[in-house]
This record gives structure tokens, sequence and C-alpha cells, in this order.
């Protein structure tokens, strides 16, 4: 009798544990309202739209994704989320974190809570430095940043440029990896102009008019996709800089694909370098996006942010299947060192020293398609990009 209490016993505890195992609690931090929430969407959409593509590679585990609003770019509620989450939700993984100030203010608490944190989307380059359980999915502003300096200076003949960015992390990570690049190859940064913060869109004409006046061959800009990359493509049109001479160049953040249409001819000629956009040619994002209108609508498009969560979804997927459901956080960072992907954005994989992302840059122009529409067209590619700030052990990153 006492021998089949026991073996009863055994067989609760062993089913308790598989089906514990079947079940993956994944923490979501993303600014659901204010003035991230469009992102917020994206990053989600992106999520749901790999589990939903991509049933078989999560079988026979659930991923249950438990979402919490960090409402702004602030840092503050977002390190009150993330607490949340580890806390009261006990999670096995966290994601998410649009803004950089949002995810620095949470390393300390991702630190302590000994998970695994998938970023998908903020750029500032050393924030991988700052948590060992931080990997990064979405991109460094220096993959893009150093990338087009480079190709300003060699493939645009640019002798001179202009930097005008937002004055938050991300900004001036993009103005050190453009002038630090440009400067190398043979150009010159005439001026650097902080144009507001990230929480609203400033005046951007008094920022554009100095710029114009210093009369650069190109004017690097960058601001966070969304209103503020319109209101850029607005007042560099309304100035006449293209009629100047004056190139209008950054990364993908400015050409974001779901507000391009609206930029209209103003952003004819704009000259990117980034790791996205809908217009790619390759087997994998054309299901992508086929998918995405289908479920979401004809007149939507996936962007860099909508891949990001994609691509963060798909690790997690590998996680949880590697590990059998059971996320045991060393064995999960053991696993995705060298993981590689063949994602819509081409080959991706993560760098067992960094734990941030490698992947293909693009550099594109906007041009008027047959159809009436913008589109991006890729004039140049670099492969296999590492994050420049940390492959040369630049501060903050060394």
């Amino acid at each position: 009798m006492i021998r089949r209490i026991v073996a009863a016993s055994a067989a609760l505890a062993i089913s308790a544990s598989l089906a514990h195992a079947q079940e993956v609690k994944v923490g979501v931090n993303l600014p659901y309202t204010g003035i991230g929430a469009e992102f917020a969407q994206l990053i989600d959409r992106g999520m749901e739209m790999y589990l939903k593509l991509n049933a078989d590679k999560v079988k026979p585990y659930k991923i249950t994704l438990i979402k919490r609003d960090a409402k702004n770019p602030g840092g503050a509620d977002a390190k009150i989320v993330t607490q949340e989450l580890l806390t009261q939700e006990k999670v096995d993984i966290l994601a998410g974190w649009v803004y950089s100030p949002n995810a620095i203010a949470s390393a300390p608490i991702v630190t302590a809570g000994k998970k695994l944190s998938v970023i998908m989307n903020a750029g500032t380059a050393h924030i991988t430095n700052m948590s060992p359980y931080y990997v990064r999915t979405s991109f460094s502003m220096w993959h893009a940043g150093y990338a087009i300096g480079e190709a300003a200076a060699k493939q645009l003949k640019a002798k001179t440029a202009v930097v005008g960015y937002t004055d938050f992390p991300p900004g001036k990570d993009s103005l050190a990896a453009f002038k630090r690049s440009f400067e190398a190859n043979g150009g010159k940064v005439i001026d650097e102009i902080p144009m507001g913060g990230a929480g609203a869109v400033p005046d951007m004409t008094p920022f554009f008019q100095r710029a114009k006046d210093k009369k650069p061959d190109v004017f690097f800009v960058f601001v966070p996709a969304g209103d503020h990359a319109a209101a850029v493509t607005k007042t560099y049109g309304a100035l006449g800089m293209r009629q100047a001479g004056i190139k209008l160049i950054g990364p993908g953040d400015i050409t974001q694909d779901t507000k391009l249409q609206a930029m209209g001819d103003a952003a004819v000629g704009l000259i990117t370098m980034h790791h996205y956009h809908a217009d790619l040619d390759n087997a994998e994002n054309k299901r992508f996006v086929a998918a995405w209108k289908k479920e979401y609508g004809a007149n939507t498009t996936p962007d860099f942010m909508a891949v990001g969560g994609y691509d963060g979804m798909a690790l997690i997927a590998h996680v949880v299947q590697q590990l059998k459901g059971n996320i045991d956080t060393d064995k999960a960072l053991a696993s995705i060192k060298g993981w590689k992907f063949n994602s819509p954005r081409g080959p991706i994989s993560v760098d067992p020293d960094t734990r941030d992302i490698i992947m293909n840059e693009y550099l594109s122009e906007v041009v008027k398609g047959s159809d009436g529409k913008l589109h991006q067209k890729v004039i140049g590619k670099i492969d296999n990009v590492k994050d420049a700030c940390k492959a040369q052990k630049i501060a903050p990153c060394a």
C-alpha cells in the first residue's frame, strides 16, 4: 500500500512538472499608451505574428505573453513594470523595451531578477553591457550610424556633414557613430545640433534652418521613428534643402514603413542605412509582409520594430525548445550564443561575446514606383554587421 502511495505521489509530481513545463510566461514591457503606443503595437503584432506563422516551432509548449504598460520614455514606469513582472507575475523571461531610457532604468532590476531579457527595440549600444541577462534582437544605433558614415564619404562622395539628433541616448549614439566613421573616411562634421527630446515632437524649423545655413553636402538626422520622422521630412521639403544641394540621410527610423506614404514626394531621394524595410526582396520577408497584410489589413505594413518583435519571439521559441519548457536562465543564455535565424531582414545571429545582434545593413533610397507609391530601393548592402561600438571597444561600450 505504501509503495502504491509513493508511486502515485511520484507520478503526480512528474505530471505536475510536465504540466508546468508546458507553459512559459513572457513578461512584456512596452509603452501601450502615450507617445509610444504605436511602436508598442508594432512590436506586439510582430511577436504575435511569429507565434501564428511558426506554431510548429513552439509546440508542444505554450508561450503566454503577460503585457504591462511602460507608458513613456522616462524610465521610471518601465522600471516599476519590470519589477512587477518579476515579483508579482513571476515570469520566466522578460521582453520588450521600445525606448533606451526604459531599458537603461530597468537594467538593475533585470540583473537582480536574473531572467533572460530580450530587447526588441531600444538601440543605445552599451545597454547590453548594463546587465548580463540582456540580449538584443533589434539593433544598436552603431549598426546603421557607423555604416552610413562610411557610405556617405565613399559612396555619396560627401565631404561635409551636419548632424541633427534627438537629445537622448540613442541620438547621442547616432551622432558618435556617424561622426567617427564619416571623419575616419575623410569627411568633416561641421555642426552638431541637438533637436529636442523624445517625449514630444518639437518645431524642427530652427534646427533645419541652422543646418541649411551651414551648406553641408549631407544632413545626417536621427530622430525616433513615427511623428518625429514625419516632421523631419516635412521640414526638409518646406525649407527647400534638396534644391539647395543638401542630401538628407540617416538610419531607417526617418523612413519608417508605417509613415512613408504619408511623407509624400518630399521623401523621394532620402538615403538611409538600416537592417530592415518592407521592400526587402527575399522569400521570408515576402511571406512576412503578406501574412501581416492578411492579418491586419491591406493598407498596413510591418516595419523594423515589428521585425524586432518577430525575431525576439523566434529567439524565445528557440530557448523554450532547447530547454524543453523549463527555463533555467544560465542554460538559456548559453543556448542563445551563436543562435542563427533566417529573418525577414535576412540572416541574423547573436554575437556570443556581446549578446548583441549580427545582421546585414542595407543602403536604400526612397523612390516613387510605377504604382504611384513610395518604395525603398536597396542601392548597397553590408553583410554580417556587428555593433561597431563594441567591436572597436569604444567608450562607453569598452
